[in-house]
């Protein structure tokens, strides 16, 4: 991250541009992070159809494996990397 500009030092143009620059960058960041939420979304939706079939197949859709995975995040004994990514 850029070091924050001495304000005072700035002229009144300077300020304008900063500011210009700053919506632009926050403008581009927003369309970024909503395109990131909809691939997001597409891929949960992916995950629950799969799981609604594995559950309409008869196939376990939480094993006891997954329960103990849970137990452990949840009481703290899992360390960050055995998180799942989802």
């Amino acid at each position: 991250m850029d070091t924050f500009p001495d304000l005072g030092s700035l002229s009144d143009q300077e300020l304008k541009d900063l500011i210009q620059n700053l919506t632009e960058e926050e403008i581009d960041i927003s369309y970024k992070r909503r395109i990131l939420h909809g691939k997001i979304d597409i891929l949960r939706a992916e995950l629950v159809n799969r799981l609604r079939k594995k559950h309409e197949g008869g196939e376990d859709v939480i094993t006891g494996a997954d329960v103990q995975r849970l137990t452990d995040i949840l009481s703290g004994r899992a360390g960050a990397s055995d998180e799942p990514n989802v």
